[in-house]
């Protein structure tokens, strides 16, 4: 069963191996690349990621229990700046194309429902075809460039 999973500050070694794979982070090649996520910034960023009111950010594990490991992670944010909530589902490389991607997204619309959201955004860069993946799961295209597709979904 794949379930959503709130991390403990001392297991967000999880979310540093994710940010620091190669191939899973090749997405963001366009923006950097891995992302660094040291063990001394874990407590700060716990504080403003899994404190902060559920309305604002929210963040969890997407975890395997049949095999008892996490494959991703699940994240939306409110972003002030363009008054929407932003998602972001990222399923570690070597567990991909094994359902946990459309499962993943599936529990984060609940959960942001539950939360009280009702329009969840996404940024994909234009060369990642994870959109496909957020279309089959009912979102649409909302805007397009040559280095962005936004794809959006009432909840």
């Amino acid at each position: 069963m794949i379930t959503v999973y709130k991390p403990r500050l001392d297991e967000l070694w999880f979310r540093e191996s994710l940010m620091s794979d190669k191939e899973t982070m090749s997405y963001n090649d366009a923006w950097g690349g891995t992302i660094p996520f040291p063990k001394e910034k874990w407590e700060e960023w716990y504080r403003a990621w899994l404190e902060a009111p559920e309305f604002q950010r929210y963040y969890r594990y997407l975890y395997d229990g049949k095999n008892d490991r996490f494959v991703g992670e699940l994240a939306y944010h409110y972003d002030g700046q363009r008054d929407i909530h932003l998602c972001d589902v990222i399923v570690l490389a070597k567990y991909r194309n094994h359902g946990f991607g459309t499962t993943g997204i599936q529990l984060l619309c609940k959960a942001a429902k539950s939360n009280g959201i009702t329009t969840l955004y996404d940024d994909i860069a234009s060369n990642n075809p994870s959109y496909e993946l957020f279309l089959k799961c009912g979102f649409v295209i909302h805007d397009q460039n040559n280095a962005v597709i936004m794809v959006k979904k009432i909840l």
